[in-house]
């Protein structure tokens, strides 16, 4: 494994995110979890074709609103200029199947729309068919800004290469590496043990880096069976090029407000991504969500 400094590496790879919370402590408002999404009078509620844990019938089902945020209140957080300065930004996602991800199939289970008149914008009414416990509760959100390093999992994507050595000597050279990148993200940002909601920055990874999943997933692969039916050609081209190409757009922890207990698989995250393209474009159409966990 090549040798460099590891602290000096990630002061070189912040990201700016946009964290928030649901108490008042600090941060300004920029929107709200749940209650009625605000939509333009001729929006159709989005639903994802699928069977449930409870439900193995395969039918349409209404996906639940997760959350929707005021673009030109996140202006003044968004240091780098990334998202609409004007409008609604709302995320939706079908929480009775909470697909991972992981299959071209899920496409359409999570949704992201920005509505970029907030004057044309009225509350809908919840589908008849959504189910009470995915209704979730309106619970107003505030956000401050907070500068980020990457997890373990994404420097490693980025800092290390393969070569020829035994697993003894892989096996010494990893923990070290390790190690040193521990001592480095203490010295950089130290524990950060609190629920991490936000827009942008870098996200807090369950398991494995996650934007090369989705630019695999997007070009047609299934990722559920540890890259084992993938060309190596195309995994190595995927690994080498999707964290320059996509960008964490929102993240979502399992967290508790007041009755209501939100648990995505068991105490996991979601996370909607996006291409840097697609982000610059408006086109959030495009998002691609993955959910992890624990």
């Amino acid at each position: 494994m090549k040798e460099f400094d590891i602290l000096a590496a990630l002061k070189n790879m912040p990201k700016n995110a946009i964290r928030f919370q649901t108490t008042k402590d600090s941060g300004i408002p920029i929107g709200r979890l749940g209650g009625l999404p605000d939509v333009p009078k001729d929006f159709i509620w989005p639903t994802f074709e699928t069977d449930t844990f409870d439900d193995k019938e395969i039918k349409p089902r209404p996906l639940s609103f997760i959350a929707q945020f005021d673009c030109a209140a996140l202006a003044p957080l968004d240091k780098e200029n990334l998202l609409p300065h004007e409008g609604i930004l709302s995320f939706f996602y079908e929480l009775a199947s909470q697909t991972w991800g992981y299959s071209p199939e899920n496409a359409g289970s999570a949704k992201v729309y920005w509505f970029a008149d907030k004057a044309l914008l009225f509350p809908a009414a919840f589908p008849a068919d959504l189910d009470g416990d995915y209704r979730l509760p309106a619970v107003p959100l505030f956000a401050y800004h907070e500068t980020q390093y990457p997890d373990f999992q994404d420097f490693s994507e980025i800092c290390t290469e393969s070569g020829s050595h035994s697993s003894e000597e892989i096996y010494d050279e990893w923990k070290d590496f390790c190690d040193k990148y521990e001592s480095a993200i203490q010295t950089l940002q130290g524990d950060d043990t609190a629920l991490r909601h936000q827009l942008l920055g870098w996200p807090r990874i369950i398991q494995n880096s996650m934007a090369y999943e989705c630019e695999l997933v997007g070009r047609g692969y299934y990722m559920g069976n540890a890259l084992k039916d993938i060309p190596e050609d195309e995994i190595a081209d995927a690994r080498a090029h999707s964290l320059q190409n996509w960008v964490l757009l929102f993240q979502l922890e399992s967290d508790e407000f007041g009755d209501y207990c939100l648990d995505f698989g068991d105490c996991g995250n979601i996370y909607f991504y996006i291409r840097n393209e697609d982000l610059a474009a408006r086109r959030f159409e495009r998002v691609w969500l993955i959910s992890q966990c624990y």
